[in-house]
């Protein structure tokens, strides 16, 4: 199996080793109430689709990169290959701009607050 790795072009398989599910990269946040369920099912809860699937490849015997390949897993055929951290990047900035709306109105929330208090003395 050839994987077309974004900055050295085609490797053979053999230099990489796989790491499993790339909904790795989506590490659950530690704080969270509900963090010991989320991270059992982190740790050990993997889907094994037949069919398109992404996973985390890692470049061993090159560049040591990480990437996210995605590939047929009953042809073994590579559709997609990026690099991880710009997976993981772009996950961070689509995460940014849906909580951005909240946060803007959680302030004007407790601003109206704010002068509703103020009236009322």
């Amino acid at each position: 199996m050839i994987i077309n790795h974004p900055h050295l072009g085609p490797r053979d398989a053999s230099e990489f080793t796989i790491l499993g599910d790339a909904s790795l990269i989506n590490r659950p946040d530690w704080q969270a109430r509900d963090a010991d369920d989320a991270f059992y099912n982190y740790q050990y809860l993997r889907d094994n689709p037949a069919g398109l699937h992404r996973e985390l490849w890692f470049h061993e015997q090159g560049d040591r990169s990480w990437l996210v390949v995605t590939r047929d897993t009953v042809t073994h055929a590579v559709i997609a290959v990026a690099l991880a951290s710009d997976i993981a990047k772009a996950a961070k900035a689509k995460t940014a701009q849906k909580t951005a709306p909240k946060k803007v109105a959680a302030k004007k929330t407790a601003a109206k607050k704010a002068v509703i208090k103020r009236n009322a003395t």
